[in-house]
């Protein structure tokens, strides 16, 4: 009796593990939306960018625009590629990003923690390949913040000593 009790208890866990694994792989499959786009939320500064990545020609377009018209210099747009390079998809997404806030440099940041993020969500294998490279990693660096006494955050005025 005693044994038949281990027995149907072993067997219950045994279900249960396998329902929440399955449940846990549905989580990583339904990172797509119904039209087959992975979604993700890129910061960088002030700036905030949503992105939304699909398989395509790779094609990047930047609130409407073509990324050669809305970043004009080439180091802004090899940020934006840099982990599609990485990951070895350049030129296999389509890239549709909205980003506010912020100057440009801080924009392009913003994309491209996007598109990372979005990446794995859309193929999850591909996080070994992004975490080393510190693409999935928000960079916390701000502007420091003006102190009174001074003009800037730590210049301070002219010293005369006479």
């Amino acid at each position: 009796m005693a044994e038949e009790n281990k027995f149907t208890e072993l067997k219950s866990t045994l279900i249960k593990a396998k329902t929440a694994s399955e449940t846990d792989a549905a989580k990583v499959d339904n990172k797509r939306d119904s039209k087959g786009r992975a979604y993700a939320t890129g910061r960088r500064k002030e700036s905030v960018a949503r992105v939304w990545i699909k398989p395509g020609s790779g094609k990047i377009t930047i609130n409407g625009r073509d990324e050669t018209v809305y970043f004009a210099r080439p180091v802004l747009r090899m940020i934006l590629r840099q982990p599609l390079i990485a990951a070895a998809r350049d030129g296999q997404f389509d890239v549709v990003a909205t980003v506010n806030g912020g100057g440009l440099s801080g924009q392009a940041g913003a994309v491209r923690h996007g598109i990372s993020r979005a990446l794995v969500n859309y193929e999850p294998t591909l996080r070994p390949v992004l975490k080393p490279g510190g693409f999935l990693t928000r960079d916390p660096r701000a502007v420091e913040r003006k102190k009174y006494g001074r003009p800037k955050a730590r210049r301070s005025f002219q010293f005369s000593k006479r």
